[in-house]
């Protein structure tokens, strides 16, 4: 099966613009994701979501001489951008990925795929539902069919965050991933400068391709 993970990425951050392509090193924020993400077993295409927007034509540029694939789609009405990515894609799964989570453990993503496995009739396998993974390691796997849905219907905030609509409405099956133990107050995500050096004295101290857990341990 196609597992096609979409990474969620935008320049114009209102906190911290353009964080994606902050360097820690050598490398960017975007290009930590990637190389991590590329340790997955499971799969089969890492996809880049930007828009076609100038702010967003630095990241089209990076990935451009990195190699990395790529689409542009809607700036605000993200959802619609999934959409038309999946229509070019026609993956037979989605992980969507945001870009500000430059530690997402691939391991993690490969247990949540196998979990996928046993649920086949689902629309939506999530982490956070009901989060007990940190921020910053949040995961959906998503079934493409349920974008069949016009945007238009949609609210401002629904077309901003992609699933939002799904998680209101009972007629679509989700099944929640969790652990016994929360970490839900742990921050592994780049929102703001102070994440962004929290973020950079990690991957100094335990390196890129650290488990989350190691990462969240003093």
């Amino acid at each position: 099966m196609k597992f096609y993970c979409f990474i969620q990425a935008r320049y114009s951050s209102k906190r911290l613009r353009g964080k994606v392509l902050k360097k820690i090193g050598r490398l960017t924020l975007l290009e930590i994701l990637i190389r991590r993400l590329k340790k997955s077993k499971k799969i089969s295409k890492i996809v880049v979501l930007t828009s076609s927007t100038n702010s967003d034509q630095k990241i089209v540029s990076f990935c451009k001489k990195k190699k990395i694939h790529f689409f542009c789609g809607s700036l605000n009405n993200v959802f619609l951008r999934f959409k038309s990515a999946i229509k070019k894609y026609k993956p037979e799964k989605v992980i969507r990925i945001s870009a500000d989570s430059p530690l997402m453990d691939w391991r993690l993503i490969d247990k949540m795929i196998l979990f996928s496995n046993n649920k086949k009739s689902f629309d939506l396998i999530s982490n956070i539902k009901y989060r007990t993974f940190p921020k910053g390691q949040s995961v959906e796997i998503i079934n493409p069919k349920i974008f069949n849905l016009s945007s238009k219907i949609l609210s401002k905030n629904q077309k901003e965050h992609v699933t939002k609509y799904f998680y209101l409405k009972d007629e679509y099956k989700i099944f929640n991933f969790r652990q016994k133990k929360k970490y839900d107050n742990y921050n592994l995500c780049v929102d703001k400068n102070d994440d962004y050096h929290f973020i950079s004295r990690l991957i100094k101290k335990k390196g890129i391709f650290a488990t989350w857990k190691n990462y969240v341990k003093k």
